[in-house]
């Protein structure tokens, strides 16, 4: 499926273990998003890290939040190391966390509001708080903390999408964690067509300051889950030892089987793609 940027086709998508990446960096994503508001266009982006791409494997409504995205890019440096061992690698990693920062950043720049759904009591407006004091012309449209479990309650979904539809936003972060999040935003979509949403997991909680974001060397290296791992043990244990590990270490052993069929078909097009042709051997006497 290709991937297209303003208006015009940047490259194939590079897929990942079965599920198709926008090969985009951060800054490509946000003049994206800024080029579609303002045509009047909404839309979703998601960010899948190894967990959710294991479960896009496993679940067929994982699957389908991700695929019915507009923007689909990697929130892990091992989806990016896996695409590069494979031999059709993604430019770099665009975790949530960032983007939750450089995208209101742009958008106050266009007058833009943005809202924050998710969190405990008092940590989306903790958060809103934290962004107007480092962006001083961001618009924050309004902030929600829905009560634990409203969205197995329709009549408290409801509520919830109605208030934040009521604010009229054109970027919506939702800090719900996957895929509830994407239930949510999939509900909200049709209530705001020309607004973009971000499934955001705990980047509202950074913002806030109410959880430790990992350092930076560990989030380079590829080791921001054992920070979250070390922060919430108990919670996360079981999701990045016993399920995300053993798929981490099979992702890479796929990748290097996919670079292994690659590296032939690679050399019959660099050979046909000679200015001579296939080089002969021997010759006629």
């Amino acid at each position: 499926m290709p991937s297209y940027v303003h208006g015009s086709r940047v490259g194939s998508r590079v897929n990942v273990y079965g599920v198709d990446f926008d090969p985009l960096q951060e800054k490509d994503v946000i003049q994206h998003v800024v080029t579609e508001l303002a045509a009047g266009r909404g839309g979703q982006i998601v960010t899948p890290n190894v967990d959710i791409l294991r479960l896009t494997r496993r679940d067929r409504e994982s699957r389908a939040h991700v695929e019915s995205a507009s923007l689909v890019v990697a929130d892990g440096k091992p989806l990016v190391w896996a695409s590069h061992i494979a031999g059709r690698p993604l430019p770099a990693r665009v975790p949530g966390s960032d983007l939750i920062w450089s995208l209101s950043a742009a958008l106050a720049e266009h007058d833009r509001s943005v809202y924050l759904m998710g969190g405990a009591p008092s940590t989306p407006s903790r958060a809103g708080q934290v962004m107007r004091s480092r962006i001083p012309r961001l618009r924050i449209a309004g902030h929600l903390s829905p009560p634990f479990g409203f969205d197995a309650h329709p009549d408290q979904l409801d509520a919830a999408c109605a208030t934040v539809a009521a604010a009229q936003p054109d970027l919506v972060f939702v800090g719900l964690g996957f895929p509830k999040q994407e239930r949510v935003i999939a509900r909200l979509r049709p209530l705001l067509p020309r607004a973009w949403f971000l499934g955001c997991g705990a980047a509202i909680g950074f913002v806030a300051g109410v959880q430790r974001r990992a350092p930076q060397w560990m989030q380079l290296s590829g080791l921001e889950w054992a920070h979250r791992l070390a922060s919430e043990p108990a919670r996360l244990m079981r999701r990045y030892l016993v399920h995300d590990l053993p798929f981490a270490l099979e992702l890479m052993a796929v990748s290097a089987r996919q670079r292994l069929r690659l590296r032939p078909e690679a050399l019959a097009d660099r050979a046909a793609a000679a200015p001579d042709g296939p080089v002969q051997t021997g010759g006629q006497h």
